[in-house]
């Protein structure tokens, strides 16, 4: 497990460092955010190719800005391995156009102590995205932050509370300031867009409601909706565990917004939790 592999590198994001700083800038350029805390303890972002979702994760990751996270914990859906727990990638780095990431193993370690869900399963990693495409974000605008990166397999309620608990116990002891949560997940997937809207509108609602058993319960009754709505769930439970109080959704928009395609699209989302 030493480097983790680009997996979408050169297809979903360009694999050229100047190219990308200039991509990610951008679109952070572009994002206008206003909070009324500048420490979160959690973002919620997409993680469809860069050109589409780019532009409403940077809404997020320019919240973040305003602090000076060291350690960045991913989690995230998989999209290829099915298996039962969650997947933790728990040393060496990931590798990036920038350079490569560090994985916090210290960090990693304590949230593996804290349940059995959480195992080191590398392969569950390999292709997968969800993660890796918050790393343009994370080592262009945090340089020399870690991260830690968790796969959901399965995304069952006890999963997800599990992850959450493990999660909140093992940064319980952290300082606010040095370690953001970031949930990564695509919202309704090829609807049209004023009915992937109205249905991406729970989601929206529950989050920004701050309520993780709400939206778990919405995602049961639309099963696939969401296609991180474990990782979700999960982050909203632990930024509450952990004293979050606050949430709000930073930006909405659907793939039709960059393809001109309105008649099936993927709908994105990116929010703050403090």
């Amino acid at each position: 497990m030493a480097l983790r592999r680009m997996a979408v590198g050169g297809r979903w994001y360009p694999a050229q460092p100047a190219r990308l700083a200039e991509d990610v800038d951008r679109h952070v350029a572009a994002a206008s955010v206003d909070l009324p805390h500048g420490r979160l303890r959690a973002i919620v972002v997409p993680h469809a190719g860069l050109l589409y979702s780019g532009p409403v994760a940077a809404f997020a990751y320019r919240a973040a800005r305003t602090g000076a996270y060291r350690t960045f914990v991913l989690v995230g859906p998989s999209h290829f391995v099915p298996f039962s727990g969650v997947a933790l990638w728990s040393e060496g780095a990931w590798e990036t156009p920038f350079g490569p990431v560090a994985v916090d193993g210290t960090l990693a370690s304590a949230i593996r102590a804290q349940s059995r869900d959480v195992v080191d399963l590398p392969e569950a990693h390999g292709r997968e995205h969800s993660l890796e495409m918050q790393l343009p974000f994370i080592a262009r605008l945090f340089a020399g932050a870690a991260i830690v990166p968790l796969v959901m397999g399965h995304q069952t309620r006890q999963t997800a509370f599990a992850l959450g608990d493990a999660m909140a116990a093992a940064l319980g002891t952290a300082d606010p300031s040095d370690v953001l949560i970031v949930a990564s997940s695509d919202l309704s997937h090829y609807e049209d867009a004023a009915t992937a809207a109205a249905l991406d509108a729970v989601v929206l609602e529950r989050v920004e409601a701050l309520d993780p058993g709400g939206l778990m319960d919405a995602l049961e009754r639309q099963p696939g909706h969401a296609c991180g709505g474990g990782p979700m769930v999960a982050t909203l439970h632990a930024a509450r565990e952990l004293g979050a109080s606050a949430a709000r959704v930073l930006r909405y928009a659907d793939s039709g917004d960059v393809s001109g395609d309105k008649s099936a699209v993927v709908g994105y989302m990116a929010a703050a939790i403090w």
